[in-house]
């Protein structure tokens, strides 16, 4: 009975720790994307915080990018290889903590994944393939879609 308790104790902790810290997830071997670099370069460019989100597909805490509160004229591009991804036109509150917007820039952004129940479906750049973060279904119109998206992961660029 203890071995079931302990068995069962202990994939109920990895499944959890997957759910709320992440996973390493880099591109698929069969997904090719215009900007490649191997993983320590993706290191020296990115930094360790935006190495983690981009090219690990971690979240980062709710409310603590400062782009979250970026309410000019512009353009939010990818931070890892500076591809245009959301119009500022798009970006809403959505009260979550991490900068919202309910649509991408035509060919920005790509999908990998089915919906997940917690997490939506994960967004990734097109052109790096970095994490971005995720798309749900409860964003407002015209779309009703609200992509979740890290402030690590983006540049912001003013009009």
């Amino acid at each position: 009975m203890n071995d079931r308790r302990m068995f069962l104790g202990f994939a109920g902790a990895s499944a959890a720790s997957l759910l709320l810290f992440g996973r390493s997830a880099g591109a698929r071997a069969d997904v090719h994307f215009a900007v490649s670099h191997t993983p320590d370069q993706w290191r020296h460019i990115l930094g360790a915080q935006r190495y983690h989100i981009l090219r690990e597909a971690w979240t980062e805490r709710a409310f603590t990018s400062p782009l979250n509160d970026e309410h000019r004229n512009g353009v939010f591009t990818c931070a890892g290889c500076a591809l245009p991804l959301f119009s500022s036109t798009t970006k809403f509150d959505s009260g979550t903590g991490w900068p919202s917007f309910w649509k991408p820039l035509p060919h920005a952004t790509v999908t990998r994944g089915d919906r997940n129940l917690f997490f939506g479906t994960e967004i990734l750049c097109a052109r790096c393939g970095g994490h971005l973060g995720h798309v749900f279904n409860d964003g407002p119109k015209p779309t009703g879609l609200r992509y979740c998206i890290n402030g690590l992961a983006l540049n912001f660029r003013a009009a």
